[in-house]
């Protein structure tokens, strides 16, 4: 049996419909931290170990407007015990594992987001549900959208984009293509990574900042680099964990959308 714990914490938006509701008044869309919603629920993996599963609605600015657009669901796995599950170092989960996370994921963070008809939000998924299913997740997607949430969904799949080989995640891309399904390619933090998905028509690359230099001038040319990189590669980019002062540096550089950091301590 699941169990899901409802909280409200403090954190930021996310989005890329610009008539989307979480969009604030015109005196405080320059503000990047706002209240936010999530939720825990609880799984036992096939090696019997109980996780932890927290979901959190983030809203993504639209950096040329400096305005929220849309919202995304944050995911974080843990043991309990509050050890994190995916990271460096760690054993990876069971494939079976990682599907039944996320569907879990699907039908709770369709409730976080409660989409209305223009509104758009950002759900996780892992490279090896998206890819092992045939098109069976993008269906299921599709099916889940149309029941509970009439706007516009996107899947931001995470882990394993390394090494996919680019006419595999081109494929993968089709199926979600045919269902009016975005998909949005979370790649590491790299020049190569956003290179090797170039020829790849994906509708959006997202990158982690948290691992990023990006404080100072020095710092701040190599990561402009990245940026331009990517935005070579796709129309759009999305930078998350981004530090709010860089905000109007990265849409210089080229990046469309970003997820700010609360600035506190980030852990990776």
């Amino acid at each position: 049996m699941t169990r899901v714990q409802n909280e409200t914490i403090q954190g930021i938006g996310t989005g890329f419909d610009s008539t989307s509701t979480c969009i604030p008044p015109l005196g405080e869309r320059r503000a990047y931290a706002a209240p936010y919603e999530s939720l825990t629920f609880t799984m036992v993996t096939r090696a019997r170990r109980d996780l932890n599963v927290t979901l959190a609605a983030q809203p993504v600015f639209d950096l040329a407007r400096s305005m929220p657009v849309s919202r995304r669901i944050r995911r974080r796995v843990r043991h309990q015990g509050d050890e994190s599950v995916l990271g460096l170092g760690r054993r990876t989960l069971d494939a079976v594992d990682l599907k039944r996370i996320d569907l879990q994921t699907l039908s709770h963070g369709l409730d976080l987001l409660r989409l209305g008809s223009h509104d758009s939000g950002v759900l996780p998924a892992f490279w090896r549900t998206v890819a092992s299913n045939g098109g069976r997740f993008a269906l299921l997607c599709a099916d889940s959208q149309r029941e509970t949430a009439p706007g516009n969904l996107l899947v931001e799949v995470i882990g394993g984009l390394e090494q996919a080989p680019p006419e595999a995640v081109a494929e993968a891309l089709s199926h979600f293509e045919a269902k009016a399904l975005g998909l949005i390619l979370h790649i590491a933090p790299d020049v190569g990574a956003a290179r090797r998905l170039a020829g790849v028509p994906a509708q959006c690359l997202a990158m982690d900042f948290a691992g990023v230099e990006h404080e100072g001038p020095r710092h701040w040319q190599a990561a402009a680099a990245l940026i331009g990189t990517a935005r070579m590669a796709c129309s759009q980019v999305m930078l998350l964990n981004l530090r709010p002062d860089r905000g109007l540096a990265a849409q210089a550089a080229g990046a469309t959308h970003a997820v700010f950091a609360d600035m506190e301590t980030v852990t990776v």
